[in-house]
C-alpha cells in the first residue's frame, strides 16, 4: 500500500477503544471496490513518482504541487477524467491522512478548465463506446459459431448484456444460479453493481425475443444445455473457453469480457469497429428503447440507473435530436 491510497482509520496499538479486528478491518478493506483500489494504487504512484523526480512533499502536498501535477498531466494530454480521477485520489489520501481540505485544489481546477477548453477547440471531445444498437448486435450475431462452444457464450454474452443493459462487471460475476426461467422470460439475479453500494441486488426482467438468434431465452438455454452436457451446473455462467475451443475452470473477467466484444465487432466488420466495447452493449439497450418509445423511468430502472442519471439520458438525448430533430419534415 502506497502513502497515497486509501486506507482505514490509522490504529493505535495498545489502545483498546483505537484498535480495530482483523474481521473489521477485513470488510473495511473490502469495502472498496478492486478496480476503485487499482485506479487510487496507479494514481497514487504517478504522483509519488513526479514528487520525488522533483523534491517535492507528497503528503502534505502544497497547492502548488497539486497544480503544478495537474498542469504535468494536461502536459500529456491526459482525458479530463483521468485528471479528475488524480485530483480525488490525492485529495482523498490527505483526508484519510488527517489533512482535510488539503491541498487546495481552486489553481488545480482552474488549469484543468483551461485543458477542457484547449482540447475543445482542437476538436478533442469525451471519448465515448459505440451503442451496439440491434443492427450491430445481429452482425456481431452472425460472426459467432453456435455450433461451439466458444460461439454459444459469446451469444448469451451479447444478448443478455444487451438485453439486461449489463455492466461487464455484473456479466462477469453471473452464476448459473442466478437464471430463473418463468413463463415470460427470465429473471436475473444481480447480486451486486456498481451503483447498488448496499449490495441489496437487484432482480431484472427479461422478456421473450422474435428473432430465433437474438431470443434472450432461447441463446440462454442453449448455453446452459451446453455446459450442462460438460457436467457444468453451477458455478460461473460465462466461461473461459482456450483456443481449442475446450472450457476451463473459472468464468470470464471484466476485462475479458471487454476484449471479447472487441473481438467480435471487428470479426463482424462494423465500421469503425475499434470503437465497440463492452460498455456499447450497455448503451445499445436504452438506445433501442428510446426509440420504441419506452418511458425514460423504465429505461433507466431496468438499467439501475438513477432516473435522473445523466447518463441514461444521454442515450436518449442522442435518439430524441434525431426524432425530435426541428429541421425534419420541413421540405428541404
Amino acid at each position: 500500500m502506497t502513502d497515497l491510497e486509501p486506507r482505514p482509520a490509522e490504529v493505535v496499538p495498545h489502545d483498546p477503544n483505537t484498535v480495530l479486528s482483523p474481521a473489521a478491518l477485513d470488510r473495511l478493506d473490502r469495502s472498496i471496490p478492486e478496480n476503485t483500489k487499482t485506479a487510487y494504487q496507479r494514481q497514487a504512484r504517478d504522483f509519488i513518482a513526479w514528487c520525488e523526480e522533483r523534491g517535492r512533499d507528497t503528503l502534505p502536498a502544497s497547492a502548488q504541487t497539486l497544480a503544478d501535477y495537474v498542469s504535468h498531466l494536461c502536459d500529456q494530454d491526459k482525458a479530463p477524467s483521468t485528471i479528475e480521477q488524480a485530483i480525488a485520489t490525492i485529495r482523498v489520501a490527505h483526508r484519510e491522512a488527517g489533512h482535510d481540505g488539503r491541498p487546495d485544489t481552486r489553481a488545480a481546477l482552474r488549469i484543468l478548465k483551461t485543458h477542457k477548453r484547449d482540447r475543445a477547440e482542437v476538436g478533442k471531445r469525451k471519448r465515448q463506446s459505440a451503442p451496439v444498437t440491434l443492427d450491430p448486435l445481429r452482425k456481431m450475431i452472425d460472426a459467432t459459431d453456435p455450433a461451439t462452444l466458444a460461439g454459444q457464450r459469446d451469444r448469451v454474452l451479447l444478448v443478455i448484456g444487451f438485453a439486461m443493459m449489463a455492466r461487464r462487471s455484473e456479466l462477469a460475476a453471473l452464476h448459473i444460479s442466478d437464471l430463473a426461467f418463468t413463463d415470460d422470460g427470465i429473471t436475473v439475479l444481480i447480486r451486486k453493481s456498481k451503483t447498488d453500494q448496499g449490495a441489496d441486488g437487484a432482480e431484472v426482467n427479461i422478456p421473450h425475443g422474435v428473432h430465433p438468434d437474438t431470443d434472450p431465452i432461447r441463446v440462454a438455454r442453449a448455453w446452459l444445455a451446453s455446459l450442462a452436457e460438460h457436467g457444468i451446473t453451477d458455478g460461473p455462467l460465462l466461461r473461459r473457453i482456450n483456443r481449442w475451443g475446450q472450457l476451463q475452470p473459472g468464468g470470464m473477467s471484466g476485462w475479458s469480457i471487454n476484449e471479447r466484444v472487441k473481438h467480435l465487432a471487428k470479426a463482424a466488420g462494423l465500421p469503425n469497429a475499434e470503437a465497440f466495447t463492452a460498455h456499447g452493449i450497455r448503451a445499445g439497450g436504452p438506445t433501442e428503447a428510446a426509440k420504441a418509445g419506452q418511458p425514460v423511468a423504465f429505461i433507466a430502472d431496468h438499467g439501475r440507473w438513477s432516473k435522473t442519471s445523466p447518463q441514461v439520458m444521454e442515450y436518449i438525448r442522442t435518439v430524441d435530436k434525431w426524432r425530435d430533430n426541428p429541421m425534419r419534415g420541413i421540405g428541404l
